[in-house]
């Protein structure tokens, strides 16, 4: 290759990097049909995360739940909350004021239900987690509402 095409090779490769380190190339997307899913997640999963339903307020497994580490999408496994972030919004729901990284959530306008909320979803597999509300404490503000079965905790090890 000659020298004059290397640099090309080396202006690419170095673009690449920059993209990559500032998260302006998003992560791997899951793909797979409805009925991969169907197999893979439990019913009440499948409704929540794919169908977009919720559970009932304080009978998720991780509303009340007090140990140190981190929330993952139970669909993909991809990084969402830490234990740090979450706190008692008193609405029965696992609710956090930051994400791990908002490249990790995706967001989109919810009328459904006669209301206006913003939907947060799994930035890797599109899976339904709950809703972010703008009423949340500082220093955020905000609000993540999240469904119990849409999250895998991992337990820190000390």
């Amino acid at each position: 290759m000659k020298k004059k095409d290397m640099r090309g090779v080396q202006y690419i490769l170095l673009l690449l990097m920059l993209c990559l380190s500032s998260g302006l190339l998003s992560q791997e997307t899951v793909r797979k049909t409805e009925e991969e899913w169907k197999e893979e997640l439990s019913p009440e999963k499948y409704r929540i995360l794919r169908e977009k339903g919720t559970e009932r307020p304080y009978t998720g497994k991780y509303w009340n739940n007090k140990e140190t580490g981190m929330y993952h999408c139970a669909a993909c496994d991809n990084p969402l909350f830490s234990s740090e972030t979450k706190y008692d919004a008193g609405c029965g729901w696992p609710s956090f004021y930051e994400a791990i990284d908002n490249g990790n959530i995706k967001t989109a306008k919810d009328l459904s239900h006669g209301m206006q909320r913003i939907e947060i979803m799994c930035a890797k597999c599109g899976g339904h987690l709950g809703h972010v509300f703008d009423d949340g404490p500082k220093p955020t503000g905000l609000r993540y509402c999240v469904n119990s079965e849409s999250l895998e905790f991992k337990k820190e090890e000390k």
